[in-house]
């Protein structure tokens, strides 16, 4: 007797639900025509990884912020139209947008 087994006799009258699929961040997100463009910066003598260009809306840029900072384990923020990760991650950066359908162009370095 497995578990579902055991579960349907000690609660008869249950009926299983579907679960939702996730939503998938990919769809939510605006595609455009020109290159994201990542460079490579030292602030206060520290690395960081700067994406500009996004002609989207804010929002769905704030989220793709956040999806690249969950992925990537690191901190960063997002201001004045850019995404600021800490440290050097361009190659996985663009690696992920190029997954995702994005055109990046690496400048600097």
């Amino acid at each position: 007797m497995d578990l579902k087994d055991q579960l349907k006799n000690l609660f008869p009258d249950h009926k299983p639900t579907e679960e939702e699929p996730k939503k998938d961040l990919d769809k939510d997100i605006w595609m455009q025509e020109e290159p994201i463009i990542c460079k490579y910066e030292k602030r206060k003598g520290k690395p960081t990884t700067i994406l500009e260009g996004y002609t989207g809306a804010d929002e769905d840029f704030k989220k793709l912020a956040k999806e690249l900072k969950t992925k990537l384990s690191v901190g960063g923020s997002f201001k004045e139209n850019s995404i600021i990760i800490q440290g050097d991650y361009r190659d996985k950066i663009m690696k992920i947008l190029q997954e995702k359908g994005f055109k990046v162009k690496r400048v600097g370095g």
